[in-house]
């Protein structure tokens, strides 16, 4: 006897294939049919508080599985709370899926509770944004996943009405055929090996491309070869060790460490962009080079519509079989010959010391003390992400999860919850400033829920950081940057786990030893002065 699927089940079976099993958001009457589809095929959903935050969580998920993500949002308010985690997918590069429940068209014609156009909201943040239609769903669910994995991956939209969902359907029989990456040749290859064979003073520039193109051998071997310095983009962080002495860590964000990275990058004789994603820097990094002054190799996933750098030759395609291909007949030879690289990495271990005696580089150099290297370490925005970025070391690729394209607040809690989700064996461990904990405290109650070990470390000093520091830079009062102070030790305990507030090292040590034999999370409020970024990021 034939199966008979319901459009909601061939979504959901191809998202499956996709290598999702998990999904994320809050249900309404209107995706009832695709909750219950979803987990039919395999796929676990999970109950958030926000579906900002179901978003975050999904994202977490992706950075370990490397699957899309799923967030499901109902009708109207549901859809809406979507717009930021989906914002942040796309500047992000997320290949997230966005499943939106919707009245049927022909009740919208006169039915007007809660109703809106998802797709017109979601059009100018997503990759694409369809309807389900049940007689085209295999071929929805398709286009979906293809749109949102290839290239530079980002969020995909698809509306379901109420009727559609539960329609028959059929899968689609056939898939799409997979274009393979075409290796650069030609005139324009021989060039660039002209000039890497000539440079004296080569530096490569690394980004998220990398990791999507599988490419990270890849790149620390032709670093090591050709002894070229890279730097990396702060979602790129750990494609080589970051205690390989030819890694320069993450630029594009501190005005400290770009003190010290920008001239270095400018005393350069050929600038290798590699999988490059300039969304993640700051102005400081726009035209950073001459290009009349120095040659620039661009190898990235998109053209260069950015204008953000000059680039002397650009090539579209993968970057580790681009970087083969620009390696071949290239003979090593000695470079930055008067000991630059090392002096440079010197100078910015001096800049972000580890022996502060409390403060919140203290809390930092404890916590990556006391934590395995491998552990996922997720951050919010703000002040002490800038400082964490620079202080906390990867030696893989996605173990620092932030938001950074968009740099949005609240998502290093949904970030860890996901990530523990799809990692349960590894440590995981949340940083958030004050401000960014209050946005999403409820999840908590998620992580208490999965009886996850993470630990929330939560940095407390009562204000904006970043913007406070802003604002006295400008010489402007001092105005809505400061707020009431909690007890957030009180508050994890409320939520189903285990709290601590800590004012020095010792006290966080023990926090931390007491978080490896917890049953629950562990949430760690570590008390830091007002103003103790000053002179630090």
């Amino acid at each position: 006897m034939t199966e008979t699927l319901r459009a909601a089940d061939v979504l959901a079976r191809r998202l499956y294939e996709a290598g999702c099993r998990h999904a994320f958001g809050m249900p309404g009457g209107e995706v009832l049919t695709l909750i219950d589809a979803l987990e039919k095929a395999g796929i676990a959903f999970h109950l958030a508080r926000h579906e900002n935050a179901a978003g975050f969580m999904a994202e977490g998920v992706h950075h370990i599985d490397k699957a899309p993500a799923i967030l499901v949002a109902t009708v109207g308010p549901g859809a809406m709370n979507g717009v930021n985690v989906i914002a942040n997918a796309e500047q992000d590069r997320v290949p997230l899926i966005v499943l939106t429940g919707c009245v049927d068209a022909h009740e919208a014609e006169r039915y007007t509770h809660q109703v809106l156009d998802h797709r017109k909201v979601f059009e100018p943040i997503t990759k694409a944004t369809f309807t389900l239609d049940a007689k085209a769903a295999g071929v929805i669910a398709e286009k979906a996943i293809g749109i949102a994995t290839e290239g530079r991956s980002g969020p995909v939209h698809i509306d379901v009405p109420i009727s559609v969902a539960d329609a028959p359907a059929q899968p689609m029989t056939a898939r799409r055929a997979v274009a393979t990456d075409t290796v650069p040749t030609g005139g324009d290859m021989k060039k660039a090996r002209g000039w890497l064979a000539e440079a004296q003073r080569p530096v490569m520039i690394v980004g998220l491309d990398v990791i999507k193109d599988q490419s990270c051998e890849t790149v620390r071997a032709f670093s090591e070869i050709h002894n070229i310095p890279l730097i990396t983009t702060y979602k790129a962080k750990g494609v080589v060790p970051e205690s390989n002495p030819l890694c320069l860590g993450g630029a594009g964000l501190s005005p400290l460490a770009d003190k010290h990275l920008v001239p270095f990058v400018q005393s350069a004789d050929l600038v290798i962009c590699v999988g490059y994603d300039p969304i993640e820097m700051r102005p400081g990094w726009q035209d950073v080079w001459d290009p009349a002054q120095v040659n620039v190799i661009d190898i990235t996933a998109e053209p260069n519509h950015h204008f953000m750098h000059h680039t002397t030759l650009s090539f579209i395609a993968d970057t580790g079989r681009t970087m083969s291909a620009l390696s071949e007949g290239v003979a090593p030879q000695a470079t930055w010959t008067g000991g630059e690289v090392a002096a440079l990495k010197a100078d910015l271990a001096k800049a972000f010391p580890q022996d502060d005696a409390w403060g919140p580089g203290a809390v930092i150099a404890e916590c990556r003390a006391f934590l395995p290297d491998d552990a996922i370490a997720t951050v919010d925005s703000g002040a002490h992400r800038i400082l964490l970025s620079q202080m906390w070391g990867c030696e893989e690729p996605r173990t620092l999860l932030q938001s950074s394209g968009l740099c949005t607040m609240g998502c290093a809690v949904p970030l860890a919850i996901g990530a523990h989700l799809a990692a349960p064996d590894r440590k995981v461990v949340s940083f958030s400033g004050d401000a960014g904990l209050l946005m999403v405290a409820g999840d908590l109650s998620t992580a208490a829920e999965h009886a996850q070990n993470t630990v929330f470390v939560v940095f407390v000093d009562e204000s904006l950081a970043l913007i406070e520091l802003k604002q006295r830079q400008r010489q402007l009062n001092n105005t809505g940057v400061d707020f009431r102070g909690h007890d957030y030790a009180a508050i994890g305990t409320a939520f189903g786990g285990d709290g601590y507030t800590v004012t020095n090292r010792e006290e966080l040590r023990a926090a931390l030893e007491a978080s490896e034999t917890a049953e629950n999370f562990v949430l760690i409020a570590a008390v830091i002065d007002k103003k103790s970024y000053d002179g630090r990021i």
